[in-house]
């Protein structure tokens, strides 16, 4: 169970418990709720496991739900230092702890590269793989309005920056705001609240060096076995549609692209997002 007051009224709005548990020997908090098909969901750089505060009530109505905070980040321990296959051991230890079958293992951004990765790595491990925004489809080389806005915050992690930074990675984040109110401002706030530090910082770079800077290189993406599908947000520009679209061609991965929304489908559009998992996924009953 957490003591930090503001992640505990966050976890207090969310059907689900907060567990610690060691995985590849890095201490990792959990977020579990529901019953049914698991479904493992792992968020992107400089957040939390809250990421997904907008879909997870409705998953947890038809699944079981794990969302863990990546190495370094939210609650859990330092990344590793055994660079991509480390954190693919951790995954690989995480499923196998918090899962019975097989699960649909949804990844946003950063947690699409290393759930892309683990899927390379781990065939049969997965019952379907969605990749959300993903990084590490190509190497890193964001719309200028996002380098020099991610830029700034790097520089100066602080609330003005992380304004700005939201301000590109979604389509429209006062609509975001407006929609979750004070709990917004308690996420963004607990959010800075880590990777303000050098910790965070530390975290944050090493993860995003072994996954997201280059190319995961093809022949790894060809080894994927489990169905794959790609969810875009039309105005991404951390990583342009053209990627995915040329990632959907040379795979045979679906793409499911989402209007009005940057790379955060799962907080500025959650109806969508859930709506694409209901049609991409057979098995997968998402209710509302």
């Amino acid at each position: 169970m957490s003591v930090d007051p503001t992640r505990d009224a966050l976890r207090a709005e969310l059907p689900v418990t907060d567990r610690r548990l060691v995985a590849a020997g890095i201490t990792t908090a959990v977020l579990e709720g529901g019953d049914g098909p698991p479904v493992v969901l792992l968020h992107g750089p400089g957040e939390s496991a809250f990421h997904w505060m907008r879909v997870i009530p409705s998953l947890c109505a038809a699944h079981r739900v794990v969302a863990p905070d990546l190495p370094g980040h939210g609650a859990s321990g330092a990344a590793p230092d055994g660079g991509p296959a480390s954190t693919v051991d951790w995954l690989d230890e995480l499923v196998d702890q918090s899962c019975d079958s097989p699960p649909v293992v949804v990844g946003a951004t950063l947690g699409g590269a290393v759930a892309a990765r683990f899927a390379a790595a781990h065939p049969g491990r997965l019952d379907a793989l969605v990749l959300v925004d993903t990084l590490g489809l190509t190497a890193f080389a964001p719309d200028p309005r996002f380098g020099q806005a991610l830029n700034g915050f790097l520089a100066r992690p602080d609330r003005t920056t992380q304004e700005e930074l939201w301000r590109v990675c979604a389509y429209d984040v006062d609509r975001i705001r407006d929609a979750l109110g004070a709990t917004w401002e308690s996420a963004v706030g607990y959010h800075l609240g880590r990777i303000a530090t050098p910790a965070g910082m530390a975290g944050l770079g090493s993860l995003m060096q072994e996954f997201a800077l280059q190319a995961i290189p093809p022949n790894e993406l060809e080894r994927i076995e489990a169905p794959t599908t790609l969810v875009w947000g039309r105005h991404d520009l951390a990583t342009e549609l053209a990627v995915a679209e040329g990632a959907s061609a040379r795979y045979g991965w679906p793409l499911h692209v989402i209007e009005r929304c940057a790379d955060a489908p799962a907080l500025e559009q959650p109806e969508a997002l859930l709506e694409t998992l209901r049609t991409s996924i057979g098995r997968m009953e998402v209710t509302r």
